[in-house]
């Protein structure tokens, strides 16, 4: 007979407040939850704050402690009809808690299902979210629930929290495990209390007889089960750089592996979508201007579909870019505005292009001499559109591509031998 293992983060997971790590404001002698406990008057609430600090505890926690009915609901598979369901079942039991996870993830539809129940008293909302509630919750739902932040656990919560799975918990204690090195243990983990757990759970199922934990040993065990990917630290700022080089190097296998790093890693998708709209400009630019539309369609598209569909759309963009001709002129030409800016300042815009809405300014030859280029053949004039001090000056030089090259002769056709096109 098979025995499904109950991971390490759900063996540790808290009963009581005096055994939750962190969270001293809210839960702590004077936080305002344990006071709502102690009174019996537990508000409905959305419990904001990064993954893995103590959302689903509390939760968990506060139910265990009012004695009353608990119902947990996902956001990601529960659907309106769900919600209904678990609202006609409070109306048969006593004051229930509802704790949605994830609850960001409810459309209008969803979130506003539960406005009547909430309102009511016939459930207590508990929602978790990851993202700001004021952007995420309906406004008429979120009036109606106290929202409590919670903080990013400490090094020190963490480390904590370790010692006390190896004393506390009856697999670890009787295993020889000793924690000489925290830093890959606290980097991987990314102040996530359960990827923590979890990771101690791993090296312990992969290493038999005693155990001495340390950096080398953290790094070589994860990278064998999981992704290693910091969203704050320097793997995140490594792997965006393999992208982002990769895509430029027209390398689109590369650019798939490290998207998929980034995935798997739960980077925001919005963040690798905005990356790839800069570089669309940056490093194709208008060797094939197709590929920005191509970009910002992207970025666009993500925001709607989240994962993990977006991932499939991130794909065929990283393709197309790594797969597109390359020229980095359009970025190398506004630099050399910039630069020319700097050095001679506030130079003269020539009379004959300025604006001239008044009468005054007409007297002064404001607009002087313009002549409005679809009145000529070809719908071009030579006229001077920089000031007299920079006149000729070439900022713009097309890239050795197909398209760019034959902007060249356009505009050498256009403009003769002034910018030397």
């Amino acid at each position: 007979m098979f025995h499904t293992k109950i991971p390490l983060a759900e063996r540790m997971r808290p009963s009581r407040l005096e055994d939750l790590i962190g969270q001293e404001h809210l839960v702590g002698e004077r936080g305002i939850i344990r006071k709502a406990i102690q009174s019996g008057n537990v508000p409905s609430m959305i419990l904001w704050g990064p993954p893995g600090v103590g959302k689903t505890t509390i939760a968990n926690i506060i139910a265990n402690e009012v004695k009353r009915p608990f119902h947990m609901l996902s956001a990601v598979s529960a659907g309106v009809k769900d919600v209904r369901e678990v609202i006609e079942q409070a109306r048969r039991s006593s004051r229930m808690i509802l704790f949605i996870d994830e609850i960001h993830r409810f459309n209008k539809s969803q979130q506003d299902a539960l406005l009547g129940a909430v309102e009511k008293g016939i459930i207590t909302l508990i929602g978790a979210t990851t993202e700001n509630p004021s952007f995420e919750v309906n406004s008429a739902l979120l009036s109606r629930c106290q929202v409590y932040t919670l903080k990013a656990l400490s090094e020190q919560d963490l480390k904590n929290l370790v010692q006390l799975a190896l004393t506390k918990d009856e697999e670890l204690r009787g295993r020889k495990i000793e924690i000489r090195e925290y830093q890959a243990l606290i980097n991987i983990s990314g102040g996530d209390a359960r990827k923590l757990l979890n990771l101690i759970d791993l090296i312990s199922e992969a290493i038999s007889g005693a155990i001495v934990v340390t950096d080398e040993l953290v790094m070589q065990v994860a990278q064998k089960h999981i992704a290693i990917y910091d969203k704050s630290g320097e793997q995140h700022y490594d792997i965006i750089s393999a992208f982002i080089k990769s895509i430029r190097g027209s390398d689109p296998n590369a650019a798939v592996y490290y998207l998929a790093r980034m995935i798997e890693g739960g980077e925001d998708v919005k963040f690798i979508a905005r990356r790839m709209v800069i570089l669309a400009s940056e490093d194709i630019g208008n060797a094939n201007p197709t590929a920005l539309v191509m970009a910002t369609t992207t970025f666009q598209a993500v925001n709607v579909i989240g994962y993990p569909e977006a991932r499939i759309i991130l794909s065929q963009c990283a393709i197309y870019l790594a797969s597109s001709p390359k020229s980095n002129a359009s970025y190398l030409a506004i630099e050399e505005a910039i630069d020319t800016v700097n050095k001679t300042g506030d130079l003269p815009v020539p009379l004959a292009i300025r604006n001239a809405p008044t009468k005054l300014m007409k007297s002064l030859d404001y607009g002087k001499g313009y002549q409005y280029a679809h009145d000529f053949r070809n719908n071009f004039v030579p006229m001077e559109f920089l000031p007299d001090a920079i006149s000729g000056t070439k900022f713009y030089e097309p890239g050795k591509n197909a398209r760019e090259e034959e902007l060249r002769n356009f505009l050498k056709k256009l403009w003769d031998k002034k910018y030397n096109y």
